[in-house]
């Protein structure tokens, strides 16, 4: 019998696979016929797919069909499917933030160091920031995060670092009304339209602030991380509690380090 709160499924071959109590299966089932491509194999044809993976002829049809339409796989004249750029840009974007993970760890070390502070480094995920890398003081108990997680950009210094280098239609296409939606602190903005002037000044200036925005108490000053095009890639904070450091002394003290650390992670990426 299963473990509690799970249950079994089938893979090709008939080999049972546990499933936890949030299992997509379609999902499931189109990652696996992602999965079934590899430099050996850049091609199948959909009976290929219905061989290995086992589902009916008109799963795997509406299945690729669906991959097809929300580009990651593309069909060919004979028929047959491979992956499309878009799954590549996945693959590259995760390798690119590996590398990037590792070549700043030394900066941002130091930073911690220098302030004494909490230091994050993110990218920017759809509407979100996605946090990589998270070097916590753990007198900071107003934000639960951990890497991994995240956190609406409007709402964070990360975020709105990421956002202002958006051209106008993208910034238009990743953020809808639901971007300003959900829990927040007292100082946040409820609309793009709010949300427009900040993002130019941050823009101008080169860093972000986020004073309560996020949560009562927090707040933190961001800046830009190039890459070797000189295109923002991912931005740095420092994240303070509002009890203790003054917007005053976090602009003043903490700021300059900050983009200090950016410039360096920049330079490591090949940057200027």
């Amino acid at each position: 019998m299963p473990p509690r709160n799970q249950a079994t499924s089938r893979q090709a071959g008939g080999a049972a696979r546990p499933k936890g109590a949030y299992h997509v299966e379609a999902l499931a089932k189109g990652l696996r016929i992602l999965g079934l491509f590899s430099e050996q194999r850049p091609a199948m044809k959909l009976t290929d797919v219905v061989a290995e993976t086992g589902l009916p002829m008109p799963t795997a049809f509406r299945l690729a069909s669906t991959l097809v339409s929300e580009g990651f796989l593309e069909q060919l004249p004979d028929g047959a499917y491979r992956p499309a750029p878009k799954v590549l840009t996945l693959g590259f974007s995760a390798l690119r933030s590996l590398d990037m993970v590792q070549l700043a760890d030394g900066p941002l070390r130091r930073l911690v160091e220098a302030t004494g502070q909490t230091v994050n480094l993110g990218v920017l995920s759809g509407d979100h920031v996605l946090y990589l890398v998270r070097l916590r003081n753990n007198d900071l108990v107003t934000a639960n995060i951990q890497v991994g997680s995240r956190l609406p950009a409007v709402r964070t210094s990360m975020g709105k670092m990421l956002l202002a280098h958006l051209e106008g239609e993208e910034l238009e296409r990743v953020l809808t009304g639901g971007s300003f939606a959900g829990p927040a602190g007292p100082n946040a903005v409820a609309s793009l339209d709010e949300l427009r002037p900040a993002l130019a000044e941050t823009r101008e200036r080169g860093w972000a602030v986020q004073d309560e925005e996020l949560a009562y108490g927090l707040r933190s000053v961001a800046g830009p991380v190039r890459d070797a095009s000189g295109k923002v890639v991912a931005a740095v904070n420092v994240a303070v509690p509002a009890t203790e450091v003054s917007t005053a002394r976090l602009l003043e003290e903490i700021r300059p380090l900050v983009q200090g650390t950016c410039a360096e992670i920049t330079m490591l990426l090949g940057g200027r």
